[in-house]
C-alpha cells in the first residue's frame, strides 16, 4: 500500500509539472481580514500527499518587519519561543493560527516550503504570501453641519462632516436621498471623504443627506439630515379656472366674479402684489396670492400684472395678463376643449369653400359629359404644313370680281377659300352681293405665273 501511495504522489507531481502549474502544489488566501482581539486562522491547501513526500519549510513575517515564526519538517515543528503564546502551528496541514490579534500582527506573512517527491532528486521550492489586516468594528457615524442658519441659494455655502468615533480603515460615502453624491464644481470632498463642501448652495441641493462608512469587517450609516435652501421665485404664472384663456388674455362673461391665482416655485412662499396697468401709469390693487375681479366693473380690456417677491432671497419676478369681458354664451368655454369664435368662423368658411369646389368639379369634370363633348365635336381638318393660300394655283385659277360695301372690310380682295368661310363669321358686317369667276378655256403659262 505504501508503494501505491508513493506512485500516486509521483504521478500527481508529474502531471502538475507537465501542466506547468508547480505553483499550485499548495495555496493560501491572498488577504485575511481579522478583528482586533479575536483569533484568526490562515488555512493552507495542499495538492500532494504530505505523508508521501519529504518537506521542510518556514512561516515568517516579512513586513512591516521581519520576524521568524516557526520552522517545520515532516516529523516536527520548532516555533519561535517568543511567539509560542500567540501562535498555533498545525504540522498536519502546515496552517497557522493567531490566538488573539493585535495591531502588531498586521502585515505580510510568507510560507516557504521545500519538497522532494519520491524517486526525484530535484528540490521543489514553493513560496506563498498572505496579507493580514487587523480591524476594529465601526461605530455608527454622526453627521454635523457647519451652519445651522438659513442657506440662501447662490449666496451661502455649507460643510457636512461625517464623524466615526470607533473603528479603523473606514471608507466614506455621501448619500442624498439614498443616491450617491458625486464630485462636481459645487460639491467638493476632502481627501478621505470625511467632509462634503457645497459652494454655493443651489435649489437642487435640497434633500436628505447621510454618510455611510465601511471597513473590511463592518459597515454603518448615519441618521439622515435635511438640508434646506431658500430660493426663487421661479416659473411665475397666473391661473384662473374661469373664462377662456388664450396666451396671456383671459376672456370672461359679463357679470362674473373672477379669481386669479399667482403661483411660483419659491422657498419660502412669495409675497404677491396685484397691479393694474394703464397708459397713464400703474396702480397697486391688493396683496396676496389670490386676486378677485368683478367683471361688471370692466368696461374695456384691462391689463394687470402679478409681482412676486421673496423676502429671504430678495429676488422678484412678475407676469402680465389682460382681462377681456365678452359674451361667451350660456356655457363657459374653458380648458383645452374651448374653441374661439374666430376659429369656428374660419373652419366654417373652409368647409363651405371645399363644398363649392367639389360641386364645381362634379359639373365640369363629370366623365359622361366629357365623353359627350368629345364625340359631338366636328372632325377637325387634317393639319398639315402651313399654307399661305397660294400653294394650289390650279384650283384658284381664274378671274374674280367682287362687289362689296366700301368701308366695311379691311380689304376689298379675298381668296376663294376665305369667301367660303364667311358664312361661319357672325360678327363680319359686310354684305357680298356677287362673285364672278371667269375661267379661260385653256389656261396659259403666262396666266399661271
Amino acid at each position: 500500500m505504501e508503494s501505491v501511495g508513493i506512485a500516486v504522489s509521483l504521478l500527481l507531481w508529474v502531471m502538475i509539472r507537465m501542466s506547468g502549474a508547480n505553483t499550485e502544489l499548495l495555496s493560501v488566501p491572498l488577504v485575511m481580514h481579522g478583528t482586533k482581539g479575536k483569533p484568526l486562522h490562515i488555512p493552507v491547501e495542499t495538492h500532494f500527499g504530505m505523508n508521501e513526500v519529504e518537506f521542510q519549510g518556514t512561516w515568517s513575517q516579512v513586513s512591516p518587519k521581519e520576524n521568524h515564526l516557526v520552522t517545520f519538517e515532516n516529523s516536527k515543528a520548532i516555533p519561535n519561543l517568543q511567539l509560542k503564546d500567540t501562535l498555533i502551528f498545525n504540522l498536519t496541514s502546515i496552517s497557522l493560527t493567531f490566538k488573539q490579534l493585535d495591531d502588531a500582527a498586521e502585515g505580510e506573512y510568507q510560507l516557504q516550503i521545500n519538497i522532494i517527491f519520491p524517486g526525484q532528486d530535484k528540490l521543489e521550492t514553493i513560496k506563498k504570501t498572505v496579507s493580514i489586516t487587523v480591524n476594529v468594528p465601526l461605530s455608527t457615524p454622526v453627521m454635523k453641519k457647519s451652519s445651522e442658519g438659513t442657506l440662501v441659494e447662490d449666496q451661502d455655502n455649507v460643510t457636512l462632516t461625517c464623524i466615526v468615533e470607533n473603528g479603523a480603515k473606514a471608507k466614506y460615502q455621501w448619500l442624498k436621498n439614498d443616491k450617491t453624491v458625486s464630485p462636481s464644481e459645487c460639491h467638493i470632498f476632502s481627501q478621505n471623504n470625511t467632509t462634503l463642501f457645497i459652494n454655493p448652495v443651489k435649489k437642487e441641493d435640497i434633500g436628505m443627506y447621510s454618510c455611510a462608512v465601511t471597513n473590511p469587517i463592518s459597515h454603518a450609516r448615519s441618521k439622515v439630515m435635511e438640508l434646506s435652501v431658500f430660493y426663487g421665485p421661479y416659473n411665475l404664472e397666473v391661473n384662473s379656472d374661469q373664462g377662456l384663456r388664450i396666451g396671456e388674455v383671459f376672456t370672461v362673461n359679463q357679470g362674473e366674479l373672477i379669481f386669479f391665482d399667482c403661483l411660483a416655485d419659491s422657498n419660502p412662499p412669495n409675497t404677491c402684489v396685484w397691479i393694474s396697468r394703464t397708459d397713464n401709469g400703474t396702480e397697486v390693487l391688493m396683496t396676496g396670492p389670490r386676486f378677485e375681479v368683478p367683471s361688471h366693473k370692466l368696461a374695456q380690456p384691462t391689463k394687470f400684472l402679478c409681482r412676486a417677491f421673496n423676502n429671504v432671497t430678495k429676488k422678484q419676478d412678475e407676469t402680465h395678463f389682460t382681462l377681456v369681458v365678452a359674451n361667451l354664451g350660456s356655457e363657459k368655454l374653458q380648458g383645452e376643449s374651448a374653441v374661439s369664435p374666430l376659429a369656428a368662423i374660419t373652419i366654417s368658411s373652409l368647409l363651405i369653400i371645399l363644398c363649392m369646389l367639389f360641386v364645381l368639379f362634379r359639373k365640369t369634370c363629370h366623365p359622361k359629359r366629357v365623353l359627350m363633348k368629345i364625340y359631338s365635336r366636328p372632325m377637325p381638318e387634317q393639319k398639315g404644313l402651313h399654307r399661305s393660300g397660294h400653294e394650289d394655283a390650279t384650283e384658284d385659277f381664274g378671274i374674280y370680281e367682287f362687289v362689296s360695301i366700301p368701308g366695311k372690310m379691311e380689304s376689298n380682295h379675298a381668296s376663294c377659300r376665305s369667301l367660303a368661310r364667311l358664312d361661319s363669321v357672325k360678327d363680319l358686317h359686310t354684305t357680298i352681293y356677287d362673285v364672278i369667276r371667269h375661267v379661260p378655256e385653256t389656261p396659259t403659262l403666262s396666266l399661271l405665273k
